[in-house]
Parts: structure tokens; C-alpha cells; sequence
């Protein structure tokens, strides 16, 4: 079957990271379908001025003003446009010549541009779960309002959204989000005192940068997940369940009101993801590795134990009570996850301390996206204090 594909191009929200990169291979690979209109890092200068000399996109941001006059004087000769400051990337996502938004910083940062990018009616690609950890509400309700599509980057929502294609009429009994159970699957607590950093990076499946695989090795990344369903699927936390699957083959599931049940598969490899969502609603043609049922004759399922990792748990806590509650757990992760890959802290005490923010900083049940601001400022004030033990 031919379609008519209409080019699309596209801004990459942190181009020199792992979703960045997997992206820009996604894009060379398909030349005649896409092409890179802006690109952004925070301060992989190198990187972002190699990528930028291969692509030629319209516009470069570098978010850390330091490294501007790198960039600008490396690109000087070409034709394409330097800014920097994180207010430039607020800007040029509202730039007319952008079709697509790719948004796939880390954390916390990604949300204001992405608030920004819908607003200005741009379609988004969303490989930052924390937008919708953190303002969901918000976000969601702005999609709804521009008419504008969210098109979920992460695996397990590609894989829902995937299986919904052509199933609105008919209403969900639940939602499964699988997960690979990260390096610790099966370890009791006691083995868990002594984990290094460079265990928990150590990802059976997953090859991802170091932020997202803590958050894996936690179970903090599929709480995260598990509130980001919530609002892309409009399901309340109890339609929402996760499975640990070792071998990551099925990538989510969903059943029906009659009990039939969906699910998407196939190898642990992003770009698949990233593919389905810039070429949505096509699928696009590709050479990327196959599934061979034979070379997986075991799929293994399991619960996951939210006694030893406490960061599941505290997720469908921070979703039940609502409001700020999501953006405190967010905001006290990233900063734990950077005392711990800073060895300042144990594995174990990430979800303690996680666990005693969410305690001490204030609740708030309607916040706007200002008050979100202030309590994720306030929550890293608070964390980063219970990090040095000084509550």
C-alpha cells in the first residue's frame, strides 16, 4: 500500500541524548519522510554541533548559555540559526516551521517547553514522562483544547496506544504495564545495602541513559510510567496494573470489557517507538532487527515486590492524593538519583528519603502551573537537606 506522507519537521528536545540520538537515526534513515527543523542540548556541545553539521537544521539551542559562543562560532559558516537559555528553547517550539515536537529531555526540564509547544498547537512526541508526573492535568487539558496529538514515546505507551488504534468505541477493563524488573529482580533487602552505582546502571535489557536507568533499577521509572498512562488513557490508578516480564518481548497490554486481551511485542529496541510516533498514524518501513518466537521459548511473568521497592508504591500514593503530591515525588527523585550516582547516598535510602519529602513539603490539591514551579523548587530545597540528613 502506498500513502501520501506528508514531510514532517521536526524539533528534538535534547538531541544528544539516548531518545536524541535514536531519534536523529530514525530521521537519517528515512530522509524523504522527516526532517530536523531544531535541535537542543543542555551541554553536550560537541555532540550537538556534530549532529548539527550532519542535519543542517533551521535552529540550534544550547541551554547552558556558558557554551553559546562554542556553538555559535563552530556554526558559523552554516546556515542555521544559534541561540541559548532555556527561555530560547521555550521559543522555538512555537516556530511555524515546526510540525512535530519531539520532547525528550531529562525530567523536570522538559515540562515548560513542552506546556510551551502545546500551546502554541504543536503536535507532540513525548519521551519525557515527567511532563505528565508533574503537570498532567494541565497538559492534558491544553491537548484537549488545541485539538493537538500526544503521541507517547516510551515503550509501554506506545505499545497501549498501539493497541487502541481503532478500538475507541470500546471500553477498557485495564491497562497492563510490563516491566523488566531492572537489575535487583528477586533481591531481598540485604542484598540491596551494598548495591553500587555501577550495578544499578547495569540494565539487563534497556540501553538508556543514567537518570531513567536508576529510575529502573528503583521501580520509580514504572511508577512514573503507571501516572503518565493515567492521564494519556483517562484510567483511575486501579485500572492501571504493572507485571514484571524479564525478557521486555511484551511491551504492555490491554484488555477489554469482554475480557479479550491486546498486546504489542517485539525486541527491546526504542526506535521502534520513536518511528510509530513521527510517522503516526503510518507505520513506516524499516530494516530494524525481527522477533524470533524460537529464540524466546519462555516468557516469564511476575508481580513486583513494592515492599522492597518502595518507589512503586509511593507513585500510586503521589496519584491517589493528587494535586502538587506527583510533582513533590518527581522532584525528590531527581534529587536523590543525583546524590546517589554522586555516591552520597544507598540505594535503599532513595525511596526513605523520597518517602519523608513527600511527608514534610506542603500539599496542594489545585495547583496551576506556577504553584507546580514553586513546589518543585521547594521539594529540591527540602530533599536536598534530608540527603544530608539535616531535618
Amino acid at each position: 500500500m502506498i500513502f501520501d506522507f506528508m514531510k514532517k519537521r521536526i524539533a528534538i528536545l535534547g538531541s544528544t541524548g539516548s531518545i536524541g540520538t535514536q531519534s536523529l537515526e530514525v530521521i537519517a534513515q528515512n530522509p524523504d519522510k522527516f526532517e530536523v527543523e531544531v535541535i537542543t542540548a543542555n551541554n553536550n556541545v560537541d555532540l550537538l554541533i556534530k549532529q548539527a553539521l550532519e542535519f543542517e537544521p533551521n535552529t540550534v539551542v544550547i541551554a547552558n548559555p556558558n557554551k553559546y559562543k562554542q556553538v555559535s562560532e563552530a556554526l558559523q559558516k552554516e546556515p542555521i540559526k544559534v541561540f541559548a537559555g532555556t527561555e530560547a528553547i521555550n521559543q522555538v517550539v512555537q516556530m511555524e516551521t515546526v510540525d512535530l515536537v519531539l520532547t525528550a529531555m531529562v525530567g523536570y526540564s522538559g515540562l515548560v517547553p513542552t506546556y510551551h509547544a502545546a500551546k502554541a498547537g504543536k503536535n507532540i512526541a513525548l519521551a519525557n514522562k515527567e511532563t505528565l508526573v508533574v503537570a498532567g492535568e494541565i497538559i492534558t487539558r491544553l491537548a484537549r483544547e488545541k485539538q493537538l496529538d500526544i503521541l507517547p514515546v516510551d515503550s509501554e505507551h506506545s505499545a497501549i496506544f498501539q493497541c487502541l488504534v481503532g478500538e475507541h468505541m470500546n471500553p477498557l477493563e485495564k491497562i497492563i504495564l510490563t516491566c523488566s524488573g531492572g537489575p535487583f529482580r528477586g533481591k531481598s533487602k540485604e542484598n540491596l545495602l551494598n548495591v553500587t552505582v555501577d550495578g544499578a546502571l547495569n540494565h539487563p535489557n534497556w540501553d538508556m541513559g543514567d537518570k531513567i536507568t536508576i529510575d529502573s533499577a528503583t521501580l520509580m521509572n514504572k511508577g512514573f510510567e503507571m501516572i503518565e498512562a493515567h492521564w494519556l488513557f483517562g484510567l483511575p490508578p486501579s485500572k492501571i496494573e504493572v507485571i514484571v516480564h524479564p525478557q521486555s518481548i511484551i511491551h504492555s497490554i490491554v484488555q477489554f470489557e469482554d475480557g479479550s486481551m491486546k498486546a504489542q511485542m517485539g525486541l527491546p529496541d526504542m526506535k521502534l517507538p520513536i518511528q510509530y510516533a513521527m510517522g503516526f498514524p503510518y507505520r513506516i518501513k524499516n530494516d530494524f532487527p525481527r522477533f524470533n518466537f524460537l529464540d524466546y521459548p519462555m516468557l516469564e511473568f511476575e508481580p513486583p515486590n513494592t515492599k522492597i521497592f518502595r518507589n512503586l508504591a509511593l507513585a500510586y500514593e503521589a496519584l491517589e492524593k493528587g494535586g502538587n503530591m506527583p510533582c513533590i515525588l518527581n522532584a525528590a527523585n531527581e534529587i536523590v538519583v543525583e546524590a546517589f550516582l554522586a555516591r552520597e547516598i544507598g540505594f535503599l535510602q532513595i525511596s526513605e528519603i523520597i518517602e519523608k519529602a513527600m511527608q514534610k513539603v506542603a500539599h496542594m490539591q489545585n495547583p496551576g502551573l506556577e504553584d507546580l514551579i514553586q513546589t518543585n523548587d521547594e521539594t529540591r530545597r527540602v530533599t536536598k537537606l534530608l540527603t544530608q540528613d539535616r531535618f
